[in-house]
């Protein structure tokens, strides 16, 4: 993006040669975003509006951005006058030149803040999320290490002040929540971060996370390699609407909406070790979307309406990340050449958590830390790890958005020169 200063000393001007028609349609958006931005507070001013006053609240970041930029870039064409001036003082000379490298390393960082509020916030990002666990490649130690991970999330959780429920735990033993098993092998769990902005939070640490270490039923002492997946879907209201009334669960062009008459209801007894309501009473239940085959099954409580209530927020919440993952794949198709949106799914190999080593590594990210057990407390070392995957998503991010500009603009240039060529021809 079209960030940088105008500056005549090599080491301040040599990104200016790089402006291209879809940089500077960005640094226009922004001056845009920041008019749209006045004029809406000074509409607010005069009249209060609900809705006008969220708009401000998500412009702000924009108008801050470039309000930086605009002075450090201010700053460092005030540098380049003084050295560029032959009758600067020598001393005042000395001065700019050592404030030239301070201003510099100013400008590139307002560049990418500024770029990077200009990336439109996930849809999701606002809501809670669920955190869905399961075992992969690996059997018994799989299911361990799944389990390892719920309790890290837990700990991070715990510690960011993020409030959390367990609406479904279930071991390879059959046991559950309520059957009161003991047993660390995990079959299948979900945890609710029932917090505002806990899907923007971690949404990063969808995949797969490897684990390498030797296991404690391992006679010969050799390493062995096993995996668990974590997917993170945005929790939605098990009733009402979402994002401020602006999205009824009646609209159906909405992620949220569910035709009840596509679902397919059955409720069983529950299975399982532990519990005298398992296997007497019908208390689990199980939903079928028809249209999509998404199946979703609960029953972790006594209560069949409980069950039932919780399944359907995990079928609303699956069906609603489906949608708008399908629509992030069609901008990707679309774009071919693109990077694309930065999505991370199922298939792709996130982390890995070496024990041996007392490491955990990012493949997205590139890094690393040496505290292990930091990491699988939820610590701080878990906290650096995420807030690199999440600069890494606003890198894609901010790629896809500068190829997409590029992409309108050549298509503007195309229909310009498309319609000279007629007007020539005529």
């Amino acid at each position: 993006m079209d960030l940088s200063p105008m500056s005549g000393t090599n080491s301040a001007c040599s990104s200016t040669e790089d402006t291209t028609a879809a940089m500077a349609g960005s640094k226009h958006r922004a001056r845009s975003i920041a008019a749209e931005q006045k004029k809406l507070s000074d509409s607010v001013a005069e009249s209060f509006n609900s809705r006008d006053a969220r708009r401000l609240g998500e412009l702000s970041a924009v108008t801050n951005a470039l309000k930086q930029w605009e002075e450090a870039n201010q700053s460092l064409t005030e540098l380049d006058s003084l050295l560029k001036d032959p009758a600067t003082d020598p001393e005042l000379l000395a001065l700019a030149s050592d404030d030239l490298n301070t201003a510099t390393a100013q400008i590139t960082l307002a560049s990418q803040t500024l770029a990077t509020s200009l990336v439109p916030q996930h849809p999701f990002a606002p809501l809670p999320c669920l955190l869905e666990f399961r075992p992969g490649a690996g059997g018994a130690e799989a299911a361990l290490f799944a389990a390892e991970l719920l309790r890290m999330y837990q700990g991070y959780c715990s510690r960011q002040g993020f409030r959390t429920s367990l609406l479904k735990y279930e071991t390879t033993e059959g046991g559950s929540i309520d059957s009161g098993s003991s047993a660390d092998a995990l079959q299948e769990a979900v945890l609710e971060v029932d917090s505002p902005g806990a899907y923007g939070e971690l949404r990063c640490e969808a995949g797969v996370h490897r684990v390498q270490r030797v296991p404690a039923t391992e006679s010969k002492g050799r390493t062995h390699t096993s995996a668990a997946s974590v997917l993170v879907l945005p929790s939605l209201p098990s009733s009402g609407d979402v994002e401020g009334n602006e999205e009824s669960w009646n609209d159906r062009s909405s992620d949220y909406f569910i035709d009840p008459k596509d679902v397919r209801t059955d409720v069983m007894r529950a299975r399982g070790a532990g519990g005298q309501h398992v296997n007497t009473t019908d208390s689990a239940v199980r939903l079928t979307h028809l249209p999509t085959n998404t199946v979703v099954s609960m029953q972790d409580s006594r209560s069949q309406p409980k069950n039932r209530e919780r399944a359907w927020q995990l079928l609303r919440s699956k069906l609603a990340q489906a949608r708008r993952e399908a629509r992030e794949e069609e901008v990707v198709r679309l774009r071919r050449s693109v990077v694309g949106v930065a999505r991370m799914g199922r298939g792709d190999k996130v982390r890995t958590y070496n024990f041996g080593q007392q490491r955990v590594t990012d493949h997205r990210s590139g890094t690393s830390v040496h505290h292990l057990d930091d990491v699988m407390q939820g610590g701080v070392g878990l906290e650096k790890l995420m807030e690199s995957v999440r600069s890494w998503l606003a890198e894609r991010e901010v790629e896809a958005l500068v190829a997409e500009e590029e992409e309108e603009a050549g298509s503007g240039e195309g229909n310009g020169n498309g319609r000279k060529g007629k007007k020539e021809r005529r």
